[in-house]
């Protein structure tokens, strides 16, 4: 029985890059001699066991047979006469099938190493598309190296085109499609993963909803632009902050926009109730945690309400307040102000203004949240009367506040 250390550990200790897990391949054992070892089986579909001592993972190793549709769709023969080899060549990207032994020696019969000098993502073989993840793996690694000057390599994306040109991608389960757009948002460049699917067709698959932000209509060359603002607000929330949430809330926020732009399509509908119907359904067909989709709903409806600000009466306003904060934390619309940073321009004023909006709806929140039945006069007002005596008082102090931080002057003219 020999173990040899592979794949993602080895590929970031080549690039000096932090990794987090170790992965193991077994050769010339049983499960049997692995389960007398203590070792805890848990893989179904194939021969995985976890480590009794470190918790790793440690696969006997294995060749492959494409038997169906999806990444499902293998039949797996693990034996004690598999070579190394033989598991690593099934593997997606040639970076990911490197090897190291007990004494440190690398085993790379596909020249990884070779492309991590080039910083290359360059898919093993053929094979490749027989396993319609590997389109969003290779996107996820693309985002997460960019900033180290990797590229995917021309043939394989050809080979995602190919893909993406199937049906294969129609037999990824929500689960898995988010799992790894999860990952990919977390990674240093997401905007990368979003523009390496667009650029082989496998954003129009899985994320129509996202690609129709880069479609432009003859009668509206508006709407192309929203996808490329779109990335550049994901590149820059990316640097603001590392949470997923965040940064997926601006990724999606101009989701179904464009019916807005389209009002022949739609004569009679509510424009922004369209949009978040789509978002919902997006949400949906995913299975988004909800933390993810409270973030992104409510970024979506409130973003362009929060912009305008000095505008809005006081009605308008309250609702505002009253959806993007939280009595029992200031959480919820710290999270909403790093989204409105992340969308904001670099124009001139821009950054001050966003700081006197912040402000002033700091205050708002304040107010609103500091009135309580016990400040009240009931004069016998029961149910819905007291919701709506605080509502009153509610907005008599927005328009004294209102009046009093603004005068007469617009926000961009305080400014």
């Amino acid at each position: 029985m020999r173990v040899y250390r592979v794949g993602g550990a080895i590929r970031d200790m080549l690039l000096n890059f932090p990794s987090i897990e170790n992965d193991w391949v077994v050769v010339g054992a049983t499960p049997s001699q692995l389960i007398d070892l203590k070792y805890r089986p848990v893989g179904r579909d194939f021969p995985v066991f976890i480590h009794p001592k470190t918790g790793e993972e440690y696969a006997l190793a294995r060749t492959e047979i494409k038997t169906g549709h999806g990444y499902k769709g293998f039949k797996f023969h693990a034996h004690p006469s598999v070579k190394l080899e033989d598991d690593l060549i099934r593997r997606d990207l040639t970076i990911n099938a490197i090897a190291e032994d007990s004494s440190g020696t690398l085993i790379d019969p596909c020249n990884g190493q070779r492309d991590l000098r080039k910083k290359v993502l360059r898919h093993v073989s053929s094979s490749f598309v027989e396993d319609p993840l590997r389109v969003l793996r290779t996107a996820r690694f693309a985002a997460r190296y960019h900033h180290l000057g990797f590229t995917v390599a021309n043939e394989t994306m050809q080979l995602m085109r190919s893909v993406s040109e199937g049906k294969e991608l129609d037999c990824l389960n929500p689960e898995r499609v988010w799992k790894e757009t999860e990952k990919a948002l977390l990674e240093k460049s997401p905007q990368v993963y979003v523009k390496i699917l667009r650029q082989c067709g496998a954003l129009k698959r899985l994320f129509p909803e996202i690609d129709q932000l880069f479609t432009a209509e003859p009668s509206n060359h508006k709407i192309h632009a929203h996808g490329s603002t779109t990335l550049m607000a994901l590149e820059k929330i990316a640097k603001l902050s590392d949470s997923g949430p965040i940064r997926f809330a601006v990724l999606v926020h101009r989701v179904g926009e464009m019916v807005n732009c389209s009002p022949k399509l739609f004569p009679t509908s509510n424009p922004l109730d369209l949009r978040i119907s789509i978002l919902r359904a997006l949400f949906d067909r995913l299975k988004t945690p909800k933390k993810y989709r409270e973030l992104g709903l409510t970024f979506a409806t409130h973003y362009k309400p929060f912009c305008l600000v000095p505008h809005l009466e006081s009605s308008e306003l309250l609702k505002l307040v009253l959806a993007i904060s939280d009595k029992s934390s200031t959480c919820k619309f710290e999270n909403f102000l790093l989204c409105c940073d992340g969308i904001s321009n670099g124009e001139r004023g821009g950054r001050e203004k966003m700081c006197v909006t912040a402000s002033f709806i700091r205050s708002a929140i304040e107010i609103v949240n500091s009135v309580g039945i016990s400040d009240l006069e009931l004069k016998g007002l029961q149910g819905r009367q007291i919701g709506q005596e605080i509502r009153n008082v509610q907005l008599a102090m927005l328009d004294e506040f209102k009046q009093n931080f603004f005068g007469h002057k617009t926000l961009e003219e305080s400014n």
